[in-house]
Parts: structure tokens; sequence; C-alpha cells
């Protein structure tokens, strides 16, 4: 207690992981979603974007979306799960990360899967407006990790934080790295380290005297991404020192807030130790759900809403 039966069952197509994955990321249409921009100046003088969504009438609740690797707060996603909780009364608050907002951050560093000082930051930020009496976090894979670490990592949280949804989480960041490295992961990789590669180049323009060419000529994999940007920039030994400290999977039973893991079994991105059934079992908080179905972030339901944006209303109104 507490796993959770899962009642998600896709149409035909959808019980395909890779097809469900994909669909979602790049064939679903994206949800319509009225966004207003905020940027927050960070105590080292860098940035991060917020990009919020209102209720018509006025609300003391507030979800904050935590988006994945490389992406932002424009990914259906995002917008899919900020229009199911609009209609529920949450304003929402969509975090960019350092350099995800369509702008180069001015640090040397940027972001990674436990960098929760810019998440704490924010929920900082958004108390002082002193309007709501009532945040949830939602997080999709990288974003998941963060959101788990940050509630898991702290001996005191805010009372306003109630509930927490991680949709698609690697908690173990080594695990999640040797499943992407399977054959069969080759286009999601691909893509991410496309991605990176675009990022470090841009970055390489601000600090030529940390970053180069030759460097960015090893990166070949996502590993050699983080043994030569992620771990230098953000105070690690290499690689696996960063998956080590920053795997949300050893945070897990310090968290005291309701939390719901959902990982489809079929998640290609996914090791089996990202599936924490013997914590969960054991803890009074962390609900995990585990439909066979979903792949990664793609638990269609129908286009215009997906199952986990629905389980994530119904699981943030449960009375647990």
């Amino acid at each position: 207690m507490p796993i959770v039966n899962s009642v998600y069952k896709p149409s035909f197509f959808f019980k395909n992981g890779h097809f469900s994955t994909i669909y979602s990321a790049k064939l679903r249409v994206t949800p319509g979603l009225v966004q207003e921009r905020e940027r927050i100046i960070l105590p080292d003088n860098d940035f991060i974007d917020i990009d919020w969504s209102f209720t018509e009438k006025p609300t003391e609740k507030v979800a904050v979306l935590l988006h994945g690797l490389e992406g932002n707060a424009q990914r259906t996603y995002i917008k899919g799960a900020a229009k199911e909780l609009l209609k529920n009364d949450y304003n929402i608050a969509a975090m960019n990360y350092r350099g995800c907002s369509g702008e180069n951050n001015l640090a040397y560093q940027s972001y990674h899967s436990g960098k929760t000082d810019d998440l704490n930051f924010l929920i900082t930020h958004i108390l002082q407006k002193e309007i709501y009496k009532e945040i949830v976090l939602v997080g999709f894979s990288l974003g998941a990790n963060l959101l788990l670490k940050y509630l898991g990592e702290r001996d005191v949280l805010p009372k306003e934080i109630k509930k927490g949804v991680a949709i698609s989480v690697p908690i173990s960041l080594k695990g999640s790295l040797e499943s992407l490295n399977e054959f069969k992961n080759w286009p999601y990789r691909t893509v991410f380290l496309k991605s990176l590669r675009k990022k470090y180049k841009l970055k390489m323009n601000q600090y030529p005297e940390k970053m180069s060419v030759t460097e960015l000529k090893k990166v070949k994999t996502l590993k050699d991404f983080d043994d030569i940007y992620t771990s230098k920039a953000h105070g690690f030994k290499n690689a696996y020192d960063y998956y080590e400290k920053n795997s949300s999977k050893q945070f897990l039973p310090t968290i005291k807030i309701p939390i719901l893991i959902l990982n489809a079994k079929n998640d290609s991105f996914l090791s089996i130790d990202c599936y924490p059934f013997e914590i969960a079992e054991l803890s009074k908080f962390i609900y995990l759900e585990t439909p066979q179905f979903g792949g990664h972030v793609g638990f269609h339901y129908t286009n215009k809403t997906y199952y986990s944006e629905k389980r994530t209303v119904t699981f943030l109104k449960e009375k647990l």
C-alpha cells in the first residue's frame, strides 16, 4: 500500500509503447491555451521564464508544471495538463528551465534532473504573491524526477504544497540512460543529443574559456554530454556522480505529502528500477500506478484529453 490498480486501457494502436510516445509528442494537436510570460531574476542574476494561465474566476489554487528534457512550457503534454487543471480551478505556472524558453540563459550552468534550487525559488516567488493557499506540483519525465527530489530532500516544505504527480519518471537516472542506449531507443536519444549539442554551441559563444569545439566533438552520446558539460557546469565529478546524487528514488522514503507516480510498463525510457513497488508498499504517501500501456508521456485517451490529465485531477481531488 499504496499500489494503485490502473484502469487505463487505450485503443488498439496506442497499446504500442513507441506509437503512443511518438504520436503524443509529434502528432497530437496541441491544445489551445492562453499563456502570459513572467521573467523571474534568480539570485545569481540569471533568469527563468514562467508561462502563466489563469482561470476565469479568481482561485486560491495553483499548479506548477515541470517539463521534460529539452522541453518547454509550450509542449503538448504541458498544455494538455494545463487545460484540464484550469477546468478544475487551478491557475497554472508552467516553468521553463534555464535556457529552455527560447532564449539562451546567461550563466554557464543551465538545468539538470535534480537542480531544485530554481524550483524552490519559483515556489517562494509564488508564495510571496500571497494569493495561493494550495500549490500542487505536476512533473513529466525529467521534471517528475526534479519534483520528487525537491519534495524528498527537504526537511520542511511550505504548508501550501499539498500534493504532487510524477508522470513517466526516471527515478533511476543511470537506469534510464542505459535504457535509452538500447537500439530500440535510437530515435529518441538522437533527437535529445542533437538538441543538447545545439545548446552547447550557443553557450560556447558565451563561455569560450570553458567550452570548445574539441570538447563538443567528443559528445557522441548522452553520457558524453553529461560528462563534458552537465557534471562540470553543476559541480559533479562526472556523469555517474551526477546520476547517483540526483536520482529521485533515494528521496522517495522521505516524502511526506501524497504523490502519484504514473509509470507505464511499456515505457522504453525506463529501466526496471524505475518502478518502486517496494518503496510504495511501505509508504503512506507514494501512490504507484503502473498501467500496462502508455509509453513515455503517451497516455492517450482521446485527442482532446489524455488519461494522465484526467488521472492527475482525480488524484488531486481525492481525500487520502
